[in-house]
């Protein structure tokens, strides 16, 4: 892990009486159980009796991620290689600084617990998979700077990174598509992009320091509550 990259986004902010706030992410390809497990950190923390809130990204409110929308149902084309990876990084950000600014940025400040189902971290998947392997570093340079620095959005305590193979992922994306539940994006149509987007993701978390759980057993995913376990132990020291 580069930690010279990292530091300056770790520096851990604190409330205005000195109580740490804390910001965990989940990520993962899609079909990788990012949702799940969100909740599940969410009822474990109601149970509990500790202040949170949960978020997801994209928001697919019109007022404030209408481009993530076109983008993602194609409206600039059925390929994600074909967008601009600082264009559509953009359409996302700008959905998180929406989100931010109107909705959760008190909670955040207040101190309560922020759990994401995705956040920056998103576009250090899908998006730097588009470019070359040469350019990984100073797009990340850019998007960390440009959301956490420039935008001034709450960069994460944790990221957990939710490991899943493109060759499962897309049976989880494929089940949930014909049961109804979501319409399938351009991402999730793509198995090239989802290739891509693996192995872009392991760069990630590497240099930025995610926390990668493998979620995968036998050819299918582990038992949700297993998983949950270890995330559980990963997550402690930020949840007390």
């Amino acid at each position: 892990m580069d930690h010279s990259f990292t530091q300056s986004y770790r520096e851990e902010p604190v409330t205005a009486d000195g109580r740490k706030k804390t910001l965990i992410a989940f990520e993962g390809l899609d079909g990788s159980g990012k949702e799940t497990q969100s909740k599940l950190l969410v009822e474990h923390l109601k149970s509990l009796g500790i202040p949170h809130r949960h978020i997801a990204f994209p928001t697919y409110r019109p007022d404030w991620s209408g481009l993530v929308s076109l983008y993602l149902n194609g409206g600039f084309g059925e390929d994600p290689e074909a967008v601009s990876p600082f264009a559509a990084s953009s359409f996302f950000a700008a959905d998180r600084y929406c989100s931010f600014m109107l909705d959760w940025k008190k909670d955040y400040d207040d101190g309560k617990i922020i759990v994401s189902n995705r956040y920056t971290t998103a576009n250090a998947v899908h998006q730097l998979s588009k470019l070359e392997e040469k350019d990984w570093d100073s797009f990340l340079d850019w998007l960390y700077d440009y959301e956490f620095c420039r935008l001034g959005l709450p960069a994460p305590n944790l990221t957990i990174y939710l490991c899943l193979e493109p060759s499962i992922a897309v049976k989880y994306i494929e089940k949930r598509s014909e049961s109804g539940f979501r319409h399938t994006d351009i991402h999730e149509k793509s198995l090239d992009h989802l290739k891509k987007s693996y192995k872009a993701a392991m760069f990630s978390a590497s240099k930025l320091g995610w926390v990668t759980i493998d979620c995968a057993a036998g050819g299918g995913m582990r038992e949700r509550q297993d998983i949950f376990n270890e995330i559980l132990q990963t997550a402690g020291d930020y949840l007390k």
